[in-house]
């Protein structure tokens, strides 16, 4: 079982550094779907993502069509969006096979007409709408990929770390 990330156009080079630095630190796949708002060779891609960008299995899609054509099928497709009817926690990420999580461009999200072929799909992370538009993509993404990984028991990940030498002993 394996865990990806999948960025529909994203245009913020840090947002797309933090989020690769979570999917180093929690061996998720990167997908990002074709246009970039940046070069992943720009400087602040780099800084964003700083050594661990060479640690991060991306893989690039050229559009929304291409990215769902690699599909195996709907079962663990998530749609992560604010126009959602289920919470991302009542979610069950422990079926078998690969569990893909698709988030939005950071300034219009994804396109209607998609959100409404695929409303099962859709998963919400709770807000105060009345308060902010949405919250940040690089935190969405940390939010719902650590919950998924919690209900898979943190496969291959430290739980824990110590000094070498304990100062707190």
């Amino acid at each position: 079982m394996t865990n990806h990330i999948v960025l529909f156009e994203p245009l913020f080079p840090a947002n797309t550094g933090n989020i690769a630095r979570t999917c180093a630190g929690t061996n998720t796949v990167l997908h990002l779907i074709k246009p970039l708002g940046f070069s992943t060779d720009d400087k602040h891609m780099k800084r964003a993502g700083l050594d661990y960008w060479d640690k991060v299995e991306v893989v690039y899609h050229d559009d929304l069509p291409s990215f769902m054509a690699t599909l195996p099928d709907l079962e663990n497709f998530y749609i992560v969006s604010k126009f959602a009817e289920r919470d991302y926690s009542q979610a069950d990420y422990m079926t078998a096979g690969d569990h893909y999580f698709l988030f939005g461009k950071e300034t219009t999200g994804l396109p209607e007409p998609f959100m409404r072929q695929y409303p099962d799909q859709a998963i919400r992370i709770p807000q105060n709408d009345d308060h902010i538009r949405a919250l940040n993509l690089s935190n969405s993404a940390a939010i719902v990929i650590y919950e998924a990984m919690r209900q898979q028991g943190f496969p291959q990940l430290a739980r824990t770390h110590r000094y070498e030498d304990d100062k707190l002993k």
